[in-house]
């Protein structure tokens, strides 16, 4: 795991080999307080967060509609802010789905301030072709019950022509429109 410790930078900014592809996913939360869904992982706004209700591990599942190659996953926390709140240990999952998930990756936090990244590349550091994400917050600082993230972005190598053929430019004609997509 490589942390980005003590800059609260609300962009995470990926080298551009990389796509973030967290729109693409359908999110969901093991649970949340009202008020404090999901949908505050994606806002991109580091002063909101999901707050969890519930017994641990607390989780979020990323579950994408095709396989895509995933090379890392990132994630805004801050102990500044958060204290009890903030994740000590969280575990990364990966697979086709919920059947098949296995652990890629379990980190210890101290204290953690800034975008925390989560390799996803296997042991001869290439991608894993996956439709399902899962990260698990495990404990909290100081046993705090419910947790709060503030962001998760993750990222896919730009890799293949169908990837390249997702970002495809919008045409203003007619005459280019139809030829821009296979049927």
């Amino acid at each position: 795991m490589e942390e980005n410790a003590g800059t609260p930078d609300p962009n995470c900014r990926a080298p551009s080999h990389l796509l973030e592809v967290g729109k693409d996913a359908v999110w969901s939360v093991s649970s949340c307080k009202a008020g404090y869904g999901v949908e505050k992982l994606r806002d991109d706004n580091i002063g909101t967060y999901w707050q969890s209700d519930g017994p641990q591990p607390h989780t979020v599942n990323i579950q994408f509609p095709r396989r895509v190659a995933l090379h890392s996953i990132h994630f805004f926390i801050d102990h500044a802010c958060d204290e009890t709140y903030t994740p000590k240990r969280v575990a990364v999952k990966i697979g086709t789905g919920l059947h098949d998930l296995y652990e890629v990756e379990a980190v210890d936090l101290e204290a953690p301030r800034g975008w925390q990244k989560i390799s996803l590349l296997n042991e001869e550091n290439e991608t894993e072709d996956v439709f399902m994400v899962q990260v698990l917050i495990l404990s909290n600082h100081e046993n705090g019950r419910d947790t709060h993230l503030r962001q998760i972005k993750v990222f896919e190598t730009k890799k293949s022509v169908l990837n390249a053929l997702r970002y495809t430019p919008k045409f203003s004609t007619v005459e280019f429109s139809q030829h821009s997509t296979f049927r």
